[in-house]
Order: structure tokens, then sequence, then C-alpha cells
């Protein structure tokens, strides 16, 4: 297992394009959970060893960071545009998700900062690994599959523009570019 791993390999969006941005974040949130599932198996053959120690570290910097702000982002701009599509159940259910995804999170951040510490977790507190990928996998398809192209062709380009703003906004990043006059 690698010592480090880059945070935000591959292809990469900005603000200026916000439904891409949050197509990209899902991609990092794969992988992360990729090399949580990893970090299970190379617990049962190495221990907490450094490098252990450090995936344990980039799941946590990863997920009590970047995860709340994406589901942030989906919350304030793209169940609202379900909602008033009528889509209501489907926001509701992605809502509920986000919120059991935060929890299951806190049971998964406990065994990870026993890692960092250099203790193994005991299985029965890692099969909860297990459990919260599969949960995000899930929410993820359902997003990608009948939530953002739906939201996205019903906002304008100033509404996208806004968007991006606000997502800049709460990171405190820079915002979009302003698009050249044309």
């Amino acid at each position: 297992m690698p010592s480090t791993i880059p945070l935000n390999p591959g292809p990469t969006a900005g603000f200026d394009e916000p439904f891409a941005m949050l197509l990209a974040c899902h991609g990092r949130v794969e992988r992360m959970l990729r090399l949580l599932l990893r970090l299970d198996a190379h617990l049962e053959d190495a221990g907490a060893d450094p490098a252990a120690k450090q995936a344990a570290g980039d799941v946590m910097r990863y997920f009590d960071l970047a995860g709340p702000a994406h589901h942030e982002d989906e919350e304030r701009h793209v169940l609202p545009v379900l909602r008033s599509q009528g889509e209501t159940a489907l926001a509701a259910r992605l809502h509920a998700e986000h919120e059991e995804m935060a929890r299951r999170w806190q049971v998964v951040r406990t065994a990870l900062l026993q890692v960092e510490a250099g203790t193994v977790p005991p299985a029965a507190l890692r099969s909860e690994w297990q459990a919260f990928a599969a949960l995000y996998r899930r929410h993820i398809a359902e997003e990608e599959r009948s939530a953002f192209a739906p939201a996205q062709s019903a906002c304008t380009p100033q509404v996208l523009r806004a968007m991006g703003e606000e997502m800049a906004r709460r990171r405190g990043a820079p915002p979009p570019a302003q698009p050249a006059p044309g």
C-alpha cells in the first residue's frame, strides 16, 4: 500500500462548470472508498503500520472536508431543482442518504482514528466500512442516473454561474472567471 495518495488525480472541473465538478467529486469519492477498502485488507496483513496510518489520515481528510462540502452543494443546488420539477420523492431519498452517510461516517471515522493511533480496530467495527462504501456507491449511481441531468437541464447559464460562485465562496476559493463577452 502506498504511503501517500494523490487526492485529486485525473481530469478536474472548475467552479465555472458546477455539474462537471460534482461528477469529478464522485470520482474522487470512489478513489477514497477503494483506499478505505484496501486499508481493511492491509490491516489484516500488516497491521497499523505507517502506510496504514497515512491511508487512514488521507481518507479522514477527504471525508471530513470534501465530502460534507459536496453534500452541501447538492443540498443547495440539486435537490431544490428536483423538488421544483416534482421529483420530491427522489430529492427526499437523496437528502436522507446524505444524513445516513454522515451518520455512518462517524462510525468509520472512529475506526480510522484508531488506525492513525497505531491500533487495528476490531473486525466488527471495520465491517461498517463495507456498508459505508456500498451506500455511497448506490447514492452516486442514483444521482448520476436520475438527478444531475434533469437538474442541470433546468438551470440557465446565470443559475449555473451563481451556483459555481456560491460553491467557490463556501470553500474560500476564487470565483469562476467571467465568460468572455460575446
